[in-house]
Formats: C-alpha cells, sequence, structure tokens
C-alpha cells in the first residue's frame, strides 16, 4: 500500500524522528528545492534536557512538548505522518511504515536513543526510565502515589520503601533527577505532606564509576558530587546495581537497599529501527556511518544523533557524545550537503566543535566547562538556564517555562503535582 503523501517534482527528504537533530533538518529545509516527509511514534516533539523537571512536577508537560503540525504549519511541500518504520529497501529507496510505502531520493534517520537496561529484564520491568515525557508523567504519578501510601502506612518497613528513592547513574540525568528529589524532600514535602517526616526520606544515588559526570573535568565532577551531598544525597560511587526486584535493589558487592522508587539513567542505546542486509550497527545498536554521516552500504542515506556512530573520526573512536548539540551540528552538515549537492569525495569531513557542557544540580547550583573556563554555582545555573530557554522551540513555551522557573524559585508553591493517570 503507497502511502497517501503527494508526490511533486522536487526531491524529496524523508526523516526519521522528529527530535533535535531531526526537528532541525526539517526546519532548515524550509523554502528548499525539496520537499520535506517528517516520521515519527509520536505526533510531537519533546525537550529532552527539561524532561527530568517534567518528573520532579517543575514543569508541565505542555511546556516542553511541542505538536509537530502546529510548528510547522505553512511550510510548502513538507508533510507530516505518525507511524514506525518497518523496513528500508535500499535497492528502491522505499520505507515500508505502518501507514504504507514511502519513497525517497535522500533519507536522514535520526531516531534517537532510549534507555539501556543492559539486558536486565527485573531492572526493565520494575525500574523507572526518564527519556520521554511520557516515562517522566509515569515517575511523577509513581513518586507522589508513593508519598500519598506513606502518608497512611502503618507498617515502618513499608513506609521506608516508600520514602527512599534511589537514582541509577552519575552522569547529567542522574545528577540533575538526584538534585531535583532533594529539593522536594526539602521544601514539597513539608508544605504537602506535613504529618510525613521528611528527615526519614532517603534520596540516594548510585554510580558504578568512581566520580559522577565523567564526561567533565574532575573539579566539576568533585563540585557535583560536593553540592549533592551538601543537599542531603547519599551518594554511593563504585557501585553497580545487578538487579531489582520485590521494592529490593541488589548491588555487585551483595549489598542491598529497599526501594520502592528506583530511577534509571545509567546508559542509553540507539532506538531499533529497520535494518536492511547492507547497513552495519556498532556499540549500542548504533548505525556506522563513514565521516560524511552516510550511511555505510546504502546510497543517500545519513544517520544523525544519538542512533549514529561515525566511523574514522579519531578523535571519538567510540562515537561522539550522545548530545543535543552533537545532533544539532550534524544536522546542520546533512542540510548544508543537501543543499549543495555535494559528494563525499569532495566535501570537508564532519567534525564536531565541543561548545561546552554543563549540568544542573539545584536551584543556583550547576557546572559548567566552557572553553578553558570552569565554574560551578548561580552563575552557571543561570547560563544553564538561558541556554536551555534559548534552545526551546516556541515563543509561548519559553514564557510559561521562564515563568515557571521564577514562580518557583520564589516559593515552589506551582500547582502542579496532579496525579494523572
Amino acid at each position: 500500500m503507497r502511502a497517501k503523501i503527494k508526490r511533486g517534482e522536487r526531491k524529496r527528504v524523508v526523516v526519521i524522528g522528529g527530535g533535535l537533530g531531526g526537528l532541525r533538518v526539517v526546519k532548515a529545509l524550509r523554502k528548499s528545492e525539496f520537499q520535506v516527509v517528517l516520521i515519527d511514534k509520536n505526533n510531537y516533539h519533546q525537550f529532552p534536557p527539561l524532561i527530568y523537571q517534567v518528573s520532579s512536577a517543575g514543569l508541565e508537560p505542555s511546556n516542553i512538548s511541542f505538536p509537530f503540525r502546529r510548528s510547522l504549519q505553512d511550510r510548502e511541500d513538507f508533510f507530516f505522518r505518525m507511524g514506525e518504520v518497518l523496513s528500508i529497501d535500499g535497492k528502491e529507496k522505499a520505507l515500508q511504515t505502518t501507514f504504507g510505502t514511502v519513497h525517497y531520493d535522500y533519507l536522514v534517520i535520526a531516531a534517537g536513543a532510549t534507555t539501556n537496561f543492559f539486558g536486565n529484564e527485573n531492572i526493565e520491568k520494575n525500574a523507572l526510565p526518564m527519556k520521554t515525557v511520557t516515562e517522566a508523567m509515569k515517575l511523577r504519578n509513581t513518586l507522589l502515589e508513593n508519598l500519598e501510601k506513606a502518608e497512611v502506612t502503618t507498617d515502618e518497613l513499608e513506609l521506608q520503601e516508600l520514602m527512599t528513592v534511589v537514582v541509577v547513574g552519575g552522569g547529567p540525568s542522574g545528577v540533575e533527577i538526584a538534585g531535583a528529589m532533594a529539593e522536594m524532600k526539602r521544601v514539597v514535602v513539608p508544605h504537602d505532606y506535613p504529618d510525613l517526616d521528611s528527615k526519614k526520606i532517603q534520596i540516594i544515588l548510585v554510580n558504578s564509576g568512581d566520580r559522577l559526570l565523567k564526561s567533565m573535568d574532575e573539579a566539576s565532577s568533585a563540585r557535583a558530587e560536593r553540592d549533592l551531598r551538601g543537599m542531603g544525597v547519599n551518594v554511593m560511587l563504585g557501585k553497580r546495581v545487578t538487579d531489582y526486584r520485590n521494592n529490593v535493589i541488589y548491588m555487585n558487592d551483595g549489598s542491598t537497599i529497599p526501594a520502592a522508587t528506583v530511577i534509571w539513567v545509567s546508559g542509553i542505546r540507539a532506538c531499533e529501527i529497520a535494518s536492511t542486509p547492507e547497513m552495519t550497527k556498532g556499540a549500542g545498536g548504533r548505525i556506522v556511518t563513514d565521516t560524511h554521516l552516510r550511511v555505510k552500504g546504502l546510497d543517500d542515506v545519513f544517520a544523525i544523533g544519538d542512533v549514529s556512530i561515525v566511523e574514522g573520526d579519531e578523535k571519538y573512536p567510540k562515537g561522539h557524545p550522545q548530545l543535543a548539540q552533537v545532533a544539532v551540528q550534524m544536522a546542520d552538515y546533512v542540510v548544508d550537503t543537501l543543499k549543495h549537492n555535494r559528494q563525499a569525495d569532495n566535501a570537508k569531513p564532519f567534525r564536531y566543535i565541543n561548545l561546552g557542557t554543563m549540568a544542573t544540580i539545584g536551584r543556583k547550583k550547576a557546572v559548567a566547562e566552557i572553553g578553558g573556563l570552569k565554574f560551578g554555582g548561580f552563575v552557571a545555573w543561570l547560563l544553564w538556564l538561558v541556554i536551555h530557554l534559548r534552545s526551546i522551540l516556541g515563543v509561548r513555551n519559553r514564557i510559561f517555562v521562564f515563568l515557571n522557573w521564577i514562580w518557583n524559585y520564589v516559593n515552589y508553591r506551582q500547582s502542579l503535582r496532579l496525579i494523572l493517570k
């Protein structure tokens, strides 16, 4: 069955995935000589850096989520279709999707990444990931439900389980959600749950490495750890979670932690995308490309962002960091290649420019590394806020996010702590 998409005279660019990289390609090809088709399993774009704020009831999902059709209205020769890709036929240049066959002249795979549970079925079944808005809402509901249960239980063991939150993973997401949980414990719980002893709430951050934020400088890692401990977070380094069942975490050293809430942000892997015999996949299921971001074995197919791994880049032999700025730079490179019809043999290879790294730890607390500068505290937090606010699509959403942050900064009395099924 052929998909219901009118084929004009323009060459067609099909983009799989409307994340930061995919949407960047779509927007950049506006008013170009191409017809553009965007395929995504959701009908909205979500802004990953702020998903943890939804999890901790700091922002509404609508503040960081944007319907594709609304943000891409009035664009000539643009089509959006909600669905999934089932297979890729490189010879015919066609995709089999859940809504029919889509032919392409150029294909950009920007499917992103998902949580990596490393094959542990119990952890996948019982722990809570935090990669999408849907998962963030489930986490928010679970946190609030457990606090409600804690207020009425008379079982001390159950009470302690309900009031223990374990975050697994010491990267930026783990540090950010652990800090947000610590602030909930300090400010929200005493006001919203006055009958609970907030001192009994345990926030535990477990990291298998010997320091947090391993992609950053050791001084930044040390500062993040010091700030988290100062906020009451129990940071456990050099410990690996091996199992989680019946509300008990099991570690590689034989120790256990009873906990009703386990947030798993310990790693990511490329989202599964229909492959072909010609397509090669590397570590973490990432699609192997050449230094021009062309998928090896396929003509006129590019892979960008978290789903790709560039072969031949000596600076990043294990792949580029799976960060937003990498996806954006890759998207710009592909757009430039398409607009100028550049061939691999006469084009400069893709080179990632590290513009800096930062992670927020809590209100007025963050660490940042930009160029040779390494700093933290309020200035780093303010810079983090400004950069992320500028990155959010849509003026309306920027205003709402900014107002929510200001209101949250002043008194934590926002009315977002709703349990919505």
